[in-house]
This record gives structure tokens, C-alpha cells and sequence, in this order.
């Protein structure tokens, strides 16, 4: 899978358009001006930005999205791992949760998912 990377702002702006999508780029700039005082010219170079590389398309001042939010959550999850823990998950998930507790709930769920993906191996 090719490797997608996102700048801050970048990010920051593409968290409210997976939010809002489709989405008038003049309300994103409302928004992004109430929520990082941006002005209505930052607001369009990052827009211009996302969509050079291909995250969203600007249809008639209409953005919409066309890389989903699950696949950079996945892709920054795996870079983590991969990164600073070695690829362990296991040791990720130690440092993750460190002192936390579980609610019963919780780790009910986590057990089913881990079921469900060792099953997927097989």
C-alpha cells in the first residue's frame, strides 16, 4: 500500500472534511477560520495542497473526499508499531495501556477483536 503522509495542517483541515463531506469550500473556511483563526487563503492552499496529493477533489467549490479516514488511521497505527516498538503489537499494546485499566467491557472486546484476527490468519 503506497505510503500517504499528511502535514499538520494538512491533517487538521482533512479531520473536519471527513467530517463534513461533502462540504462547500466556502463553509470550510468558516470553520477553519473559527477553529484555527485561519484566513480564507490558508484555508484554499491547504485545500489546493489535498488535493495535489490526491486526498480529496475540489468539484465546483464542492469537496469531497477520496481517501478515507480509516486508511491513514491504519497506516499511522502500523507506523507506530513498526517505528518505535519493533513491529511488536504486543509491546505497543503494554506501553498503550501502561497502569490503565480495562472495564470488563473493554477487554471483553479487545479479546473478540484479537480472536477475530488471529481467525483471519488461518
Amino acid at each position: 500500500m503506497e505510503e500517504l503522509s499528511l502535514f499538520d495542517s494538512e491533517l487538521r483541515l482533512m479531520d473536519i472534511i471527513w467530517d463534513e463531506a461533502p462540504v462547500e469550500s466556502g463553509k470550510l473556511v468558516k470553520i477553519a477560520k473559527e477553529k484555527f483563526q485561519w484566513s480564507k487563503s490558508t484555508t484554499y492552499t491547504v485545500i489546493h495542497k489535498l488535493v495535489v496529493k490526491g486526498f480529496v477533489v475540489n468539484d465546483s467549490s464542492i469537496v469531497k473526499v477520496l481517501i478515507p479516514k480509516e486508511r491513514i488511521q491504519i497506516q499511522e497505527s502500523n507506523k507506530i508499531v513498526e517505528e518505535r516498538f519493533a513491529g511488536s503489537l504486543p509491546s505497543f499494546l503494554a506501553s498503550f495501556l501502561g497502569k490503565k485499566s480495562l472495564t470488563d467491557e473493554e477487554g471483553d472486546e479487545l479479546i473478540d477483536l484479537i480472536k477475530q484476527h488471529m481467525e483471519d490468519k488461518k
